[in-house]
């Protein structure tokens, strides 16, 4: 599985929106700066997320973005699906779609387990967790398995 720049920054920007969920409108400025994300691709991340109903915006000098449900409602899974579609696909396809003959039949199983392991884990991390850094204890022990810091 690829993590995409548009769903990395995706999830830096509403992270941050969401520490600052006090302070008003963030604008997409301040956001860019503080995550380093190029403005431009910023802005178009930030609409697919408004269109997500993730983040809602206001226009005007006291204008930005904001969360547009609470922190802890919003999954990393979320996000991801706002900016980038479907968490697993294989060749642009859900794996439920797809179907193999012959030799190839186990791989369906493979592909259905793996997308289910992966939305677990990003549908049970809301941006909450990840701004109190208190990710679930799960998420913590699979990251603390030092084999998971490894690139065979």
């Amino acid at each position: 599985m690829r993590i995409s720049a548009r769903a990395d920054y995706a999830v830096r920007a509403v992270l941050e929106l969401a520490v600052r969920q006090d302070d008003g409108p963030v604008k997409a400025e301040a956001i860019a700066a503080v995550q380093d994300i190029p403005h431009k691709f910023l802005e178009g991340i930030l609409g697919d997320l408004r269109r997500g109903g993730l983040v809602a915006s206001r226009r005007g000098g006291n204008g930005g973005y904001r969360l547009a449900r609470a922190a802890d409602t919003i999954t990393v899974a979320d996000v991801i699906r706002a900016v980038d579609g479907p968490i697993v696909s294989v060749r642009g396809e859900r794996p439920t779609g797809l179907t193999y003959t012959g030799s190839a039949e186990p791989l369906l199983p493979l592909w259905v387990a793996l997308r289910a392991n992966v939305r677990k884990i990003l549908e049970g991390v809301t941006l909450a967790d990840i701004a109190a850094d208190a990710l679930p204890t799960p998420v913590r022990e699979l990251a603390a398995e030092p084999a998971a810091w490894e690139n065979p």
